[in-house]
């Protein structure tokens, strides 16, 4: 193979695949991370833009910081995070010249996501905030000999955002919020390149953009004494991420590459209903508009197209349902259901992102440490759907097929106190 086509197919796996899907199987559809607190956990995060517990609605519906107790709160907590996803072959074709391997292990990780808020009133009516959180992440890594190691071995991404915001009580049914989001992110992903007569050798892709801009916006209603609405939207947000694509052979050369790829915004009604002292029923709708991103354009840094690879992702809609038991005035126990959709289609489907959708199913509980302090935890397992792969590299990279096997456990606490 000629070196320009060994050039071209490399950087196509190693950085198209790995930008698409790097953060493959993550606990919302696709890579996004819906775990920016622990008080929703135990719900499934069903009718998180109405739920406003905590300073962690600053993420949820800003506007929800307007029905926070006066003062000011902090809000913490961790998300452990724990992905299965391993690969059954079914007829697999070796790439030229190589060895077809194994089936590459668990590919999953652990990760630990954490987050951080603070609230507080500035003058009647208004409030300001600003959190930190993770929305997008997540590592997966194949054993580096494995039959689809010139798909992917390795894919690392993580983001951090930070997020001010405000909110206005525009009277005592309606509340406002905005709030802008400062995000960067890093990624590395790593992949086997074949060279033919030379062997084989290893890409190894490192880029980042250090900070896009977006925003996000939500309002609150109370409809009744007991039944509260809440609406929150969160922008796309675009990031040009540069770096450099680094070969273990002097075969291939290295270079600077970069990469343009426009996260998708998001769209959530929620309901929270108390149905009397002792229950409170929650529920919610959300779309997020992956449908942008159609395909993924690689650059060189002499501005030629290195590759353009098909993505073809589609919207999705997550719908949750949840219930909160008020046991006594210290505990509460929570609990929740949800089906998430995967933008993944099946034709489309590669090593780096094996996504397919999801039902989750969790439990969770809140103590009153004190009268200003409470503590929450959660569990919940995702059940996710096989998914299918056949992801044809050509003789270079040969064919993967078979079946992904994939699960998440997740485990989050979190302490909020207001002074």
């Amino acid at each position: 193979m000629a070196r320009t086509g060994i050039r071209k197919t490399a950087l196509s796996l190693a950085v198209a695949g790995a930008f698409a899907g790097g953060a493959s199987q993550a606990y919302a559809s696709a890579f996004a991370l819906i775990e920016q607190n622990a008080s929703g956990l135990g719900n499934s995060y069903a009718g998180a833009a109405a739920a406003a517990e905590d300073a962690s609605t600053i993420y949820y519906n800003p506007a929800g910081m307007s029905l926070l107790p006066g003062g000011m709160q902090v809000s913490a907590g961790l998300a452990l995070i724990n992905l299965s996803a391993k690969f059954s072959d079914s007829g697999s074709v070796a790439a030229g010249g190589r060895t077809l391997g194994g089936n590459g292990g668990d590919a999953g990780d652990l990760s630990a996501v954490p987050n951080a808020y603070f609230a507080m009133d500035i003058a009647p009516n208004w409030k300001v905030g600003v959190g930190v959180s993770v929305p997008f992440g997540l590592k997966t890594e194949y054993d580096p000999t494995w039959m689809g190691r010139f798909q992917a071995i390795k894919s690392d991404i993580s983001t951090l955002n930070l997020n001010p915001s405000v909110s206005y009580k525009l009277n005592e049914t309606v509340s406002l919020g905005f709030g802008v989001n400062y995000q960067s992110i890093d990624a590395e992903f790593t992949n086997a390149v074949n060279l033919g007569a030379g062997g084989e050798t290893t890409a190894d892709i490192k880029a980042k953009d250090s900070g896009s801009l977006g925003y996000n916006l939500g309002a609150m209603f109370q409809l009744a004494p007991d039944t509260r609405l809440g609406v929150s939207y969160r922008s796309p947000i675009k990031y040009h991420l540069t770096g450099t694509a680094n070969f273990a052979s002097p075969l291939v050369p290295s270079g600077n590459v970069s990469v343009d790829i426009k996260m998708p915004d998001t769209a959530s009604i929620a309901l929270q209903h108390r149905l009397n002292p002792g229950w409170t029923l929650l529920a919610d709708v959300t779309r997020t508009g992956w449908s942008q991103i159609k395909d993924l354009t690689i650059v060189r840094d002499t501005g030629a197209t290195l590759s353009s690879t098909p993505e073809n992702f589609k919207n999705t809609w997550r719908v949750g349902v949840g219930a909160v038991h008020r046991y006594n005035d210290a505990w509460s126990i929570k609990m929740g259901f949800a089906y998430d959709q995967s933008p993944v289609n099946d034709t489309d489907r590669t090593a780096r992102l094996p996504d397919n959708n999801r039902l989750w199913l969790s439990v969770g509980g809140q103590y009153k440490v004190s009268k200003d302090g409470t503590l929450d935890f959660g569990l919940a397992h995702l059940f996710i759907k096989d998914a299918s792969i056949n992801q044809n590299g050509g003789a270079a990279a040969g064919q993967l097929v078979g079946t992904y096997k994939g699960s998440v456990d997740i485990l989050g606490a979190q302490f909020a106190y207001r002074f």
